[in-house]
């Protein structure tokens, strides 16, 4: 590369949990640089969650985190060209790209599914992530089978 590698943001914590991975997920959940709404759904839907599962007695916010760690990937697969062939190899996923990935897909699926509020949609993703099921968990699932299904071409790794 010609030039430098551009240096890391500092992600702030979030005001209510002081967590910098919240701060993360309601960056990727926010639309337009509205982040006091997406704020808002994050919390209303955690709420939502622990209403959901009453008998829970974690914190929430370790609820959730559970769920991500449920629905993150641990490899995937990228396509690299040799010769005239296009061969989808495996590979490890960085941990930054880990969480992104995780948070990217958990937000991806509460956003397809049916519900009336974001806030719901993204209650019940993080419920079934967090009983590791849904489409985010799925996802995952589907991720690591194309994986071992091309373990073969794992000497072709970049």
């Amino acid at each position: 590369m010609r030039k430098t590698k551009p240096k890391k943001r500092q992600v702030l914590p979030d005001p209510v949990y002081g967590d910098i991975r919240v701060t993360k997920f309601v960056n990727h959940l926010m639309y337009d640089g509205k982040k006091s709404i997406s704020y808002g759904i994050f919390y209303s839907a955690l709420e939502t969650v622990k209403a959901k599962l009453p008998n829970e007695e974690k914190p929430v916010l370790d609820i959730w985190k559970a769920a991500l760690d449920n629905i993150t990937p641990q490899v995937e697969v990228k396509s690299r060209r040799v010769g005239g062939a296009t061969f989808q190899v495996p590979t490890e996923i960085r941990p930054d790209r880990k969480e992104s990935v995780s948070m990217k897909n958990l937000i991806l699926y509460a956003r397809k599914r049916g519900g009336k509020t974001m806030a719901d949609k993204l209650a019940a993703e993080i419920v079934d992530a967090y009983n590791s099921q849904g489409g985010a968990y799925k996802r995952k699932e589907d991720m690591h089978r194309m994986a071992e299904a091309n373990r073969a071409f794992a000497h072709f790794r970049f």
